[in-house]
C-alpha cells in the first residue's frame, strides 16, 4: 500500500486506539489529532464518535472544524457517532449536525425483544454498490453500539435492521460512513477498513 496519511478526528470519544490498531493490522499508521493543518492537509480522515451528538459537536466547535470537515475533498470515513455527525440533524438532545448528508437522526424505536441500545451482531443489506464495501455480502456480520441512526434515504448503501431498517452504511461524494464499528468487526470490519484507505471518489 502507498504511503499516505491518516488522520483520525479527535472528537472527544474513547476507544480510538483499538481503531488505531486495527489500521496498524493493514500496515497503515494514523495520527489521532484536532489539529485543522493537520486534518486539513491529510490523505484520509476518519471521523470516529462515541458518546452524545451534542457534546461531540461542541468538541469539534470548540477546535474550530465544524466549517473544516465540511469543505473536507479527502475521502472521509464516518465511523457510529461519526457517521451520525455527518446528517443534518439529530433528536438526541435536538443537536445540530454538519449537514454534509441531508437527514435528521433518530431515537430507534424499542421492544420487550430488541432492547436499545442496539448492542451487538448483525448483518448488513447491500443496497448500492459502492467501493468501500467492495466484498461485503449477506453473510458478513458487524458489530454496532448505538442508541440513534439515521432512517434510510438518497445516500443510504447498505442497510441494518432493529425493529425497522436503518443506514448502517451512507455515501455522498467524498464522504462515506458506517453505524457499525469496523475496527471491532473482524474480518467483514477490517475488508471495509482497508477498502476505504484504497478509495478513490470520483471528481
Amino acid at each position: 500500500m502507498a504511503t499516505q496519511t491518516v488522520i483520525i478526528i479527535d472528537s472527544g470519544g474513547a476507544n480510538l486506539a483499538s481503531l488505531q490498531f486495527a489500521l496498524q493490522r493493514l500496515d497503515q499508521d494514523s495520527t489521532i489529532t484536532a489539529d485543522p493543518d493537520l486534518i486539513r492537509n491529510a490523505d484520509r480522515v476518519i471521523l470516529p464518535g462515541v458518546g452524545a451528538a451534542r457534546n461531540a459537536m461542541d468538541t469539534l466547535r470548540r477546535h474550530g472544524l465544524v466549517e473544516l470537515v465540511g469543505r473536507l475533498e479527502q475521502p472521509v470515513l464516518g465511523i457510529c457517532l461519526g457517521m451520525q455527525l455527518l446528517c443534518t440533524d439529530s433528536e438526541e438532545d435536538e443537536a445540530d449536525c454538519l449537514g454534509i448528508v441531508p437527514g435528521t437522526v433518530t431515537r430507534l424505536p424499542a421492544s420487550h425483544d430488541l432492547p436499545v441500545p442496539n448492542m451487538g451482531w448483525s448483518p448488513i443489506d447491500v443496497q448500492q454498490e459502492h467501493p468501500v464495501l467492495d466484498g461485503i455480502t449477506e453473510n458478513d456480520w458487524f458489530y454496532f453500539v448505538h442508541s440513534y441512526a439515521l432512517p434510510p434515504g438518497n445516500d443510504t448503501i447498505a442497510c441494518a435492521l432493529h425493529k425497522t431498517p436503518f443506514s448502517a452504511v451512507i455515501a455522498r461524494n467524498n464522504f462515506v460512513a458506517a453505524q457499525f464499528h469496523p475496527e471491532r468487526s473482524s474480518g467483514a470490519g477490517a475488508r471495509v477498513l482497508a477498502n476505504f484507505l484504497r478509495w478513490q471518489p470520483c471528481a
